[in-house]
């Protein structure tokens, strides 16, 4: 990747590269943690002793299985289902389950490792982990739907559990997926664990917040990023990519500290509203008529639809990218640097090449890695398995506000452990470093296990 990395730490990563071929979105991972750990494994020589980043870079378990199913035309349908249960040493197994037709076992990997660090960096008891298919959900009926989680749902039910596995929603699944597998794992358990599910429906105990979470904590860690350079949102143009829950509600809290939000995107193309967009259409046709993005302009007649480009060629002064990994090379880097971009927030996972990564960094902005800016999502689903477990509701007021004091306080050890390392306003550095030792530590006191 054009990167040197300490001889000690090579060795570990040549390692991983041999024991995990053909995985690169993993290799690129576990990469961009390493080059962070060089003066970590200086400092603590315990964590080389005792083996710590070997044991961290291989899955606790991982786990394969066929999902067939059956479509509407009465077709047998077969596709591929994962879940990798990274590490358990702060809590049980947390991730989300993504549908997509890119999932693979490399990515669901790339996916919780990258969840181990992120949810350490919450504070809270939860190990990381990931899940997913190679299911595609768009053109299906809700009954293929249905069919499909509840087939998906018969093998994963006896690796999960609320004080094992605890999995959420991402790409491809929301709360009506969530209803049909937690529907098919209280059917075979005979058992209402709420707590064995996050991203429920509001009525039968899922968190309020709990859809606007990811995209408001990364707008909550962006104004947190630029307060801490004297600046703020307010007045700033930004652009958003993708128009899913993280990009909506990033566009919502962004709006709300006064920020004019004026493109975002969804795999046809980019819209670019020079006025600023207006989000009721946006929720409107992405939420309820699951249309395509290029509707708004034909909606909003001075708005522009452009399918060919990259939505990082609209000058801005703030980027969000909010789709999906390595949606942001290095040429859209320099266009965003040429064009006077100042910040960059990371609300999907990895969505920043390496190659973009430095552009940015080489250009002094302000960039904040998807482990840190986008924990807002994780953070609330364990704040809806406190409630589960004490049987509560609490309101949208009250778990917006706990994930605020959460998304600054991961600001807050992201941008000091960077300091205490020697490399003041690296959030790269400060998120892996502070995410990698709240989990050594554990896994220290805990032996070899």
């Amino acid at each position: 990747m054009g990167l040197k990395l300490e001889d000690s730490l090579d060795l570990i990563y040549q390692e991983v590269l041999k024991r995990n071929p053909g995985e690169l979105e993993f290799h690129q991972a576990t990469f961009e943690v390493f080059e962070s750990l060089n003066p970590v494994m200086a400092k603590h020589p315990e964590i080389a002793k005792k083996k710590i980043l070997q044991r961290i870079c291989e899955p606790e378990r991982q786990i394969i299985f066929r999902v067939p199913w059956v479509d509407d035309r009465g077709e047998v349908q077969v596709n591929r289902g994962f879940r990798v249960e990274f590490n358990s040493a702060l809590g049980p197994y947390k991730g989300g389950i993504r549908f997509h037709p890119s999932v693979n076992l490399s990515v669901i990997k790339f996916l919780g490792f990258e969840q181990i660090f992120k949810n350490a960096l919450t504070g809270l008891p939860i190990g990381g982990g990931k899940g997913g298919s190679d299911f595609d959900p768009k053109g299906k009926s809700d009954n293929e739907i249905m069919r499909f989680c509840q087939s998906f749902m018969t093998e994963l039910y006896r690796h999960i559990g609320e004080h094992t596995d605890v999995p959420a929603g991402d790409i491809g699944v929301g709360a009506r997926e969530i209803g049909y597998m937690f529907g098919q794992y209280k059917r075979i358990t005979n058992r209402y664990e709420s707590g064995v599910f996050t991203g429920k429906g509001i009525a039968w105990g899922g968190s309020l917040a709990r859809k606007e979470a990811t995209g408001y904590g990364a707008v909550f860690f962006a104004q947190e990023m630029m307060k801490a350079r004297g600046d703020s949102l307010d007045g700033k143009t930004v652009v958003v990519s993708g128009s899913g829950n993280v990009a909506i509600y990033a566009i919502e809290k962004a709006m709300s500290y006064g920020a004019k939000v004026i493109a975002c995107s969804d795999s046809s193309g980019f819209i670019v509203d020079e006025k600023g967009l207006k989000l009721e259409v946006v929720k409107r046709l992405k939420e309820l008529e699951y249309a395509r993005i290029s509707q708004y302009a034909e909606e909003v007649r001075h708005a522009k639809f452009y399918q060919d480009g990259s939505i990082w060629s609209v000058p801005c002064d703030v980027a969000l990218p909010c789709a999906t990994q390595n949606e942001l090379n290095a040429s859209d880097a320099e266009m965003l640097v040429k064009n006077g971009c100042k910040t960059v927030v990371e609300g999907a996972n990895m969505p920043c090449t390496p190659g973009a990564i430095r552009v940015l960094q080489q250009a002094s902005l302000a960039y904040a890695p998807g482990k840190a800016a986008n924990a807002g999502g994780v953070a609330t689903s364990a704040l809806e398995m406190q409630q589960n477990a004490s049987r509560d509701s609490w309101t949208q007021d009250y778990t917006e506000t706990r994930l605020h004091e959460i998304m600054v306080n991961i600001h807050q050890n992201c941008y000091e452990t960077a300091e205490c390392y020697g490399c003041p306003n690296d959030y790269i550095m400060g998120a892996n470093i502070a995410g990698f030792l709240r989990v050594s530590q554990a896994m220290c006191a805990m032996g070899v296990i």
